[in-house]
């Protein structure tokens, strides 16, 4: 397998596709939030990108639901052993680091249950305590899962303790899968660059319909908490539908908040490097095919 990983807004959609379409490969999403239906600027899917190139793990259950790295492991499996078994080379391609690690190096998970007196007892505490609790228990438990990319609302971070919790007091694995052997290669992007692109996206994903495109999921009725939850544009532009702050601070408070966002992943891919993976950087800035032809090099 090759693994394709990289900030936001790094270009590794394309070059996914472009390597994919060369050696007639098919991809496999490594992103938490693009198996949402209907969530897809938002989400930033840009299925264009990927032309007559198959992929997996995208629109593949409904907004509201809470998908879990359990649930995406599993799918993963399915998708690569499906991929594998037609003679066909799968490529991962994403920006959430927890998902690859997981896939990467078999994580042992267990599903965890909701519990709801846990739930109640953290109901009201600000996002700072909570996370403070959060590092706690990774503390105890020794956990790598649920950096700061993930919990970035106070309903992520209580779903996050709720599993750290289970763990502690559960620790036999209930699953194993196997650790799956891939060339990494990461998209490296200069961080001014970044910066510009990822304002640049945002101005041009407002005007295709972002807005609109959340005021349709609540008008589903999706509950606000529930968009809210998905992190990013989907709290933002909720609160901002919802009456909770105007455009403009939306638009300053979220661009800001994708700013960091980039900034975690990028922590999380060295951290990555630090636990034992080898990660080949290419520049992103390089031709779409000297890319492709320099990850073929490395793939001989």
């Amino acid at each position: 397998m090759i693994t394709i990983l990289g900030p936001t807004a790094s270009g590794k959609t394309p070059l996914a596709a472009s390597l994919a379409a060369r050696i007639g490969g098919e991809i496999i999403s490594a992103d938490s939030r693009q198996v949402y239906r209907r969530m897809d600027i938002g989400t930033g899917k840009d299925l264009a990108d990927y032309g007559d190139v198959p992929y997996h793990l995208i629109d593949i259950c409904e907004p509201g639901t809470k998908y879990n790295l359990f649930q995406y492991q599993q799918d993963f499996f399915d998708a690569y052993n499906n991929i594998i078994g037609r003679g066909k080379i799968p490529v991962l391609c994403g920006g959430t680091g927890l998902y690859i690690e997981a896939v990467l190096k078999g994580y042992k998970l267990s599903p965890v249950p909701q519990n709801p007196e846990l739930r109640s007892r953290l109901e009201g505490r600000s996002l700072e305590e909570l996370t403070q609790m959060l590092t706690e228990l990774k503390a105890k438990t020794g956990s790598n899962m649920h950096n700061k990319t993930d919990v970035d609302s106070c309903q992520r971070a209580i779903r996050a303790i709720e599993i750290e919790t289970y763990n502690l007091q559960n620790p036999m694995p209930r699953r194993e899968l196997p650790p799956v052997d891939s060339l990494i290669i990461g998209v490296n992007i200069d961080r001014e660059l970044r910066r510009e692109k990822i304002t640049r996206r945002l101005k041009a994903r407002m005007e295709e319909g972002m807005v609109d495109e959340v005021k349709g999921l609540l008008a589903e009725g999706i509950p606000p908490e529930d968009l809210i939850y998905y992190g990013l544009e989907y709290k933002y532009l909720t609160e901002y539908i919802t009456g909770v702050t105007t455009y403009d601070e939306m638009f300053q408070h979220l661009e800001i908040a994708i700013h960091q966002f980039a900034k975690r992943q990028m922590t999380w891919f060295r951290g990555m490097e630090r636990r034992g993976f080898k990660i080949h950087w290419i520049e992103a800035t390089l031709p779409m095919e000297e890319k492709v032809n320099k990850i073929l090099e490395l793939w001989q």
